[in-house]
């Protein structure tokens, strides 16, 4: 009775987590879609008495590859649209040849599970000694030529990920001195603050001051500005103010 409660539970869960993977828009959610369909089947592997294949479902799938889709997702970009022009000739046809083929097994999947008479992995599993020795003989005995083709797949994928990922430098790589040099040129010899850091100074809100006392407008952090302008919020100070509104009117230029 638990079984099949759990089944039903998981069933809802796992189909409207995949129709969701298809149907959204954006791609940090269908990535999380995924990670939910893939955490399902390991709780129904778990429940089928398979607990190696439970456990390889989530610290291999659900573990290390979302995460690799997460960090694809991060270096490319989620605001990135997506190009329309077919850049292969022939993939929608291809495409839907092998979504036909693919609900053609699907259909006979379950076709062959409605008709056949339900069989547990109790009996397999200790015949072999275990669930881990059952498999390991089944994979290296009978599928060992389709386990191999399957991992000289996964090397050569990964090989050409590598390939159409690497890019040749077109120009020597600046030394430490190149850089210092360029950057008092510019006329601004402090360091620049990291990725995604707006303060230059000691806080976020606190321009810096210029020999003369005047503001500094480098250090005028514009996102907070355009938020001063429209609430038409200014500080005290007349000549923040004005820095304030310098910034933003050369933004919006």
């Amino acid at each position: 009775m638990g079984e099949t409660i759990t089944f039903w539970v998981l069933a809802v869960v796992s189909v409207s987590a995949a129709l969701g993977l298809v149907f959204s828009r954006k791609a940090v959610y269908c990535a999380l879609m995924l990670g939910v369909v893939m955490f399902s089947l390991a709780v129904l592997y778990a429940v089928q008495d398979a607990p190696f294949l439970a456990a390889v479902q989530i610290i291999v799938y659900t573990g290390a590859v979302m995460m690799l889709f997460l960090f694809v997702l991060m270096l490319v970009g989620v605001d990135s649209s997506d190009s329309l022009v077919e850049t292969i000739r022939g993939q929608r046809f291809w495409a839907l040849v092998a979504g036909l083929a693919f609900a053609a097994l699907v259909g006979l999947a379950i076709g062959n599970t409605i008709v056949g008479p339900a069989a547990g992995l109790a009996g397999a599993t200790q015949a072999a000694g275990g669930n881990v020795p059952a498999l390991a003989q089944l994979i290296f005995s009978r599928y060992v030529f389709a386990f191999e083709v399957a991992s000289a797949l996964l090397i050569t994928a990964a090989l050409g990920a590598m390939v159409l990922a690497h890019r040749e430098r077109v120009r020597p790589k600046p030394t430490q001195k190149e850089l210092a040099r360029a950057r008092f040129f510019s006329g601004y010899a402090p360091s620049l603050p990291g990725p995604g850091t707006y303060a230059r100074n000691n806080a976020i809100d606190m321009p810096a001051l210029l020999p003369d006392g005047s503001v500094s407008r480098l250090s005028v952090n514009r996102v907070i500005a355009r938020h001063d302008v429209d609430d038409d919020h200014f500080p005290e100070d007349a000549k923040l103010a004005d820095a304030i509104r310098q910034a933003v009117e050369e933004e919006g230029k």
